[in-house]
């Protein structure tokens, strides 16, 4: 099940009951902490997840994954990875 743009599983985040976060897709890409700008950028694109979009992984999505000392992926990369497996599983659909 997809559960954000960028690859995030939100039912696993820490943010997620303490912040009241809906999560980038029910938030229309709004989540906790205002705008999201890979959720923006992804919706722009019309697409449902990063996972879709040929540039995979971006700057953008790369530096949310890898450089975000406080809240970016464990393990590094986990987010684009899961990106990926999400595009695998839509085009065996």
């Amino acid at each position: 099940m997809i559960e954000s743009r960028c690859g995030l599983i939100c039912s696993e985040c820490a943010y997620k009951e303490p912040c009241n976060c809906g999560g980038c897709i029910e938030t229309n890409g709004h989540p906790f902490h205002g705008e999201c700008p890979v959720a923006v950028c992804c919706q722009n694109k019309g697409y449902d997840n990063c996972g879709q979009c040929e540039e995979l992984p971006c700057k953008l999505l790369y530096s949310y994954s890898f450089l975000d000392k406080e809240h970016g992926d464990n393990p590094p990369g986990e987010r684009i990875e899961q990106c990926r497996r999400w595009a695998k599983e839509g085009s065996n659909s």
